[in-house]
């Protein structure tokens, strides 16, 4: 896993949500996280079964936030969990050894920790900068990601208000992946925005 990580906004409209995210992937994007917190059972589903068939088109793993029940039903690659969701383990068990299982650890190496021996695919880190979509604490330091690349022995993401210039360092600390959601869904040219981001994979 390296990378631009792709997370979708709360968008309810299905056709600008998957023209973006289509731009985000030809602008280079190697996974999409379904991310709707707000939407109906039947939109949820409605979004989330499209933006599958696009990564799928586009040969790229696609995840869904939270909802381990529609995971499982659309057989999509994985889930993340947030720390107030159902625990790893609990989830690992239900959706089987093969999808990806992507854990939020916040500041925390220890949540990294404990999520990797109960079975996460990836641990993700942040919010390291302000957020336009989410709200929380900006107070994850650089070094966790140097850490996290000595230590804990599965993938690390970083998140939190990501742009191609902020996170530059945080790759360069050994971030393998940068999640992004306005930075991409939120510019006037998602594509070039996306590549941008895979561009500091490329060193």
């Amino acid at each position: 896993m390296k990378g631009l990580y792709l997370v979708t906004p709360d968008w309810d409209d299905t056709q600008k949500m998957l023209e973006t995210t289509e731009a985000g992937l030809r602008g280079g994007a190697a996974l999409v996280q379904y991310r709707h917190k707000t939407a109906s059972a039947v939109l949820r589903k409605a979004q989330a079964a499209a933006l599958q068939a696009l990564c799928r088109e586009y040969g790229r793993p696609f995840i869904i936030n939270d909802f381990v029940e529609l995971c499982m039903e659309l057989d999509a690659d994985g889930i993340h969990v947030g720390g107030t969701d159902a625990p790893i383990a609990q989830v690992r068990a239900a959706v089987g050894a093969n999808k990806i299982v992507g854990a939020s650890c916040y500041g925390s190496l220890q949540l990294a920790h404990d999520a990797c021996q109960a079975g996460a695919s990836y641990v993700a880190f942040g919010g390291f900068y302000p957020s336009r979509v989410k709200k929380y604490e900006v107070t994850t330091q650089p070094a966790i990601v140097t850490q996290a690349k000595q230590d804990v022995p599965v993938p690390n993401v970083v998140i939190g208000g990501m742009t191609p210039e902020n996170a530059e360092p945080l790759v360069a600390h050994g971030a393998d992946m940068v999640a992004a959601i306005s930075s991409v869904y939120m510019v006037d040219d998602p594509e070039a925005a996306a590549r941008r981001f895979a561009d500091l994979f490329k060193a």
